[in-house]
């Protein structure tokens, strides 16, 4: 079906050069890196689908912000902007700055998670899991069924699955429920919406059993959108009216603002009770891990330009934009009959790796294999998100199998043409027609303990 291309709404002030090499020094350049595309120099990447995370084109009013921030050590200008602006949007109490959404994560779990405990969420992505892990807690996610099912369309799959989540919480004994997360944009699902009447009901099950709610808010924003065009309630409330009623749910927040947010480097908790003892543990935390409350391991610099993209990171105009490029690649892959997550989400196209490669198993990793052969076809880089991704079970040391065999190719905001849009179409469809021929995938020859995706190194399974 032709779907129109949603026309930029901006021009574009400045450019930075990429270059594509040649097939054969693809293939070079992918088995020096132990076929693990962070291994890659970005240099040697034409399209880089790796994150939206911090891969973003500021605009000039956030560049304008740049040069105006203030980088006293304490108290700066500039963190009262970002005080104010995060106040006024999310209506919370407490806004600690940190570096980015992972630190926010290390920050505030730790004083959350204990060994024994557990967190439950509609789905952890990696970092997030991580953080769990490194407090000796365990991680468990109750994601709605439908979500599993990359070819059912629904409007909300990334919903959590409240009856299941009640049940864990009963299973495993309301106190040892550490905490649970809300994540919006449900990204391991496939950047899928979850709807406010979810959040709500998500709430009062926390509140029933006196659970905190946090709410993982990278991707608020596109998540408000989804909102504004699917659920009947809120067709005519604006962004922020939106956002408001999503965080009302919450008892605190932790964000990347590396995503939404539209900076390079940057991230936020939130705290909406200004009487929680939580506070002072969290800026106890930051004041060891980060730097002093007020800064949070940014310059001023990167407090100044967080505050202008909180605010243009709701721009009704710019996530039509935003929205309509991956609707716009869906459509080009729905022609083709490559499958991906559907109804596509809100920052990427996550494509269905095991219906491309039925013949590889997950311990082979079909969403690896399709990332590798996009980068092969056409200097593309996107990642697994799957049983790669997933990696060992904490506790056995066994390889778990995810619910999902996805390669994600993740669209930077304010980056990429239509040009380049019809490549990563043209390049799927290529690998589409040689699919069949790749008999195996990758196993890993070396792995760190946690994280390993980001460092392992894999080779090409030969039977």
């Amino acid at each position: 079906m032709a779907v129109k291309y949603i026309p930029e709404p901006f021009r574009i002030k400045m450019v930075e050069p990429i270059k594509m090499l040649t097939q054969k020094e693809r293939e070079q350049k992918i088995k020096e890196a132990k076929y693990n595309l962070f291994n890659l120099a970005g240099q040697d990447v034409y399209i880089d689908l790796l994150t939206d995370s911090g891969t973003n084109a500021m605009s000039d009013q956030m560049w304008a912000g740049i040069m105006r921030g203030d980088e006293a050590y304490a108290g700066s200008s500039s963190y009262y902007k970002l005080l104010e602006a995060g106040k006024d949007i999310f209506n919370y109490d407490y806004i600690q700055p940190v570096h980015q959404g992972r630190a926010a994560e290390k920050v505030l779990f730790g004083a959350m998670l204990v060994p024994g405990k557990i967190a439950i969420s509609n789905m952890f992505f990696d970092t997030t899991r991580a953080h769990v892990e490194l407090c000796g807690a365990r991680a468990l996610d109750c994601v709605v069924e439908e979500a599993k099912d990359p070819t059912k369309r629904a409007p909300f799959k990334g919903n959590m699955n409240v009856e299941k989540m009640e049940k864990t919480i009963l299973q495993y004994g309301p106190e040892n429920v550490g905490l649970v997360v809300m994540t919006i944009t449900n990204n391991s699902a496939g950047g899928q919406p979850v709807s406010v009447q979810n959040i709500r009901e998500v709430a009062a099950v926390c509140k029933k059993y006196n659970i905190p709610l946090n709410i993982d808010a990278a991707r608020y924003a596109e998540n408000a959108y989804f909102v504004k065009l699917r659920e009947e309630e809120f067709k005519n409330k604006s962004i922020k009216e939106i956002i408001r009623a999503i965080f009302d749910c919450g008892d605190m927040f932790t964000m990347s603002a590396k995503k939404d947010t539209i900076v390079n480097m940057g991230g936020l908790i939130g705290v909406k009770d200004a009487t929680s003892p939580l506070i002072l543990l969290i800026k106890a935390r930051c004041i060891s891990f980060e730097g002093f409350t007020t800064y949070g391991g940014l310059a001023g610099r990167d407090l100044e330009a967080l505050a202008i993209g909180l605010y243009e990171g709701l721009d009704e105009n710019y996530l039509k934009y935003r929205i309509g490029q991956m609707e716009y690649l869906a459509a080009h892959l729905d022609d083709a009959g490559i499958a991906y997550q559907s109804p596509v989400g809100g920052h990427g196209v996550f494509v269905d790796a095991k219906a491309m490669f039925p013949q590889i198993p997950y311990y082979e990793f079909p969403g690896q294999v399709l990332a590798v052969e996009l980068y092969k076809e056409a200097g593309i880089r996107a990642c697994d998100i799957g049983s790669y991704m997933l990696g060992n079970d904490p506790d056995t040391k066994q390889q778990l199998h995810a619910e999902f065999e996805f390669t994600r190719l993740a669209i930077p905001r304010r980056v990429y043409t239509q040009s380049h849009f019809d490549i990563m179409a043209e390049a799927l469809i290529a690998i589409k027609e040689r699919a069949h021929k790749i008999k195996h995938g990758y196993k890993i020859t070396w792995e760190p303990p946690i994280l390993r995706h980001f460092q392992a190194h894999l080779t090409p399974v030969d039977k």
